[in-house]
């Protein structure tokens, strides 16, 4: 138990949260002004699957991000939001999140936190003020309690509710494939997986292992962003999403994407931030024979200039044979992630 001082509140006395040991993982960033409790998590648990924070009380935040999809909402393209229409992104999976710097696609989140305040108030998404969000918590008789085991008596406001979610976001941890068992001596790649995990380091083959860790740390992305060749031209007046550079404005960011983590990929179709890929097959086509050198590629794209890595139907086939090996089946069924109220 413990009470923790920060700027702007006073954290009662709670249970913390207690993470497993990561192996082969980089050291897990912590929020000093959010820390891990069992009551935060169980009330983050129950908000997030609670579509009290929509507009007409129709739509959760699991709604787009299902458990069963490693938190996706594959195998659609464009989620749809409250308001009918599909959104403008593929919905990204919700795992291994305490080590990303920033959120979404294009990084405007630099938070956890600071990225649940986005859903819910988008016209597109959730479609709630939190001034109503709000009322609507502190009139709950079912939530009355719950804020107070984790928060003690500090008054429900938007930043609650935001760190509650966060905590049990923070709690997605994916360490259990095939992939982390090999890693932690406790099976063994196939032939085909290996030379599978090969092809993907090699860098005179796949040379994934730049933006892809999965040769260096169990993340299995840099947490970088990076322009693929995607497309050849990123032009503000005749491109619709220029990524990182329509947040930063800069024209070297556009067209820059965050590298998603290849955990689970095998369970995420379709894939790249406008789902323009619908399986694995099409993905290593691209990388293979389908590289646009645009004008600010990612300089790591080594083979850009020859529009691909040309690898054999062979090679592509093991190399998607490894990528299996990074699903994490216990991840997808835990039920510490499920929906609370079922």
């Amino acid at each position: 138990m413990f009470i923790h001082q920060c700027s702007d509140y006073r954290f009662h006395a709670a249970t913390p949260y207690q993470f497993p040991e990561l192996l082969h993982f980089p050291k897990m960033p912590s929020s000093s002004s959010n820390p891990v409790t069992i009551e935060g998590v169980d009330l983050g648990r129950h908000l997030f699957y609670d579509p009290i924070l929509s507009f007409d009380k129709t739509i959760a935040c699991a709604s787009c991000h299902r458990q069963e999809a490693a938190f996706s909402d594959a195998p659609v393209i464009f989620s749809i939001g409250i308001s009918g229409e599909e959104m403008n992104r593929n919905t990204p999976p919700l795992f291994n999140l305490a080590w990303y710097p920033s959120l979404f696609w294009d990084g405007k989140a630099k938070s956890i936190e600071e990225q649940i305040f986005h859903p819910v108030r988008a016209h597109d998404e959730m479609n709630l003020e939190w001034p109503e969000a709000v009322k609507r918590l502190k009139e709950s008789e079912f939530y009355k309690p719950k804020f107070k085991a984790a928060f003690g008596d500090q008054e429900i406001d938007s930043l609650l509710i935001a760190r509650a979610i966060a905590q049990f976001e923070r709690t997605f941890i994916s360490n259990q494939s095939k992939y982390d068992r090999v890693l932690r001596g406790e099976t063994y790649f196939s032939t085909d997986e290996y030379e599978g995990f090969v092809l993907m380091n090699d860098q005179t083959k796949g040379d994934c292992l730049h933006c892809h860790t999965t040769d260096g740390d169990a993340l299995g992305t840099t947490l970088k962003f990076s322009n693929n060749g995607l497309d050849p031209v990123y032009d503000p007046l005749d491109y619709a999403d220029n990524g990182l550079g329509g947040i930063t404005g800069k024209v070297k960011d556009n067209g820059k994407f965050k590298i998603p983590s290849l955990r689970n990929v095998e369970i995420t179709p379709p894939y790249m931030h406008d789902g323009r890929f619908e399986t694995l097959e099409e993905v290593l086509d691209f990388y293979s024979e389908r590289v646009n050198q645009s004008v600010n590629i990612d300089s790591k794209m080594e083979f850009a200039h020859k529009k691909g890595a040309h690898l054999s139907r062979s090679e592509k086939k093991k190399i998607i044979v490894f990528l299996k090996t990074l699903t994490d089946s216990t991840f997808i069924s835990n039920p510490a992630f499920s929906n609370p109220f079922q």
